[in-house]
């Protein structure tokens, strides 16, 4: 699809913005890229990420402020371990407040 790659860089953009110890849901990346509503959008954009990427990826999650990652995988782990380290907290519901440690 025409443009697609200029998208992927918009909300690359927006998500190397988010600050240590903050996060973003799907949606909020989408709305600040210019993409309201395109959250998914947001999701193939974070996939296309080359391995090696220093975009903290990690920062971005639903808007119930749970992991989006599948339940016990490497990258849901990985993405845990990593807003665990920059002081997010989850809840024993394993949510996030968004309240607390959303980037707005």
């Amino acid at each position: 699809m025409q443009g697609e790659p200029d998208i992927d860089h918009r909300i690359w953009q927006v998500v190397a913005l988010i600050p240590r110890g903050r996060v973003a849901t799907y949606g909020d990346v989408a709305s600040k890229a210019g993409l309201p509503g395109a959250a998914r959008r947001v999701g193939r954009a974070l996939n296309n990420l080359p391995a090696d990427t220093r975009i903290p990826w990690h920062r971005v999650i639903n808007a119930r402020g749970r992991l989006s990652l599948p339940e016990r995988s490497a990258g849901q782990y990985t993405q845990r371990e990593r807003l665990e380290s920059e002081g997010v907290v989850f809840r024993a519901n394993h949510s996030i407040d968004l309240d607390k440690y959303r980037w707005i």
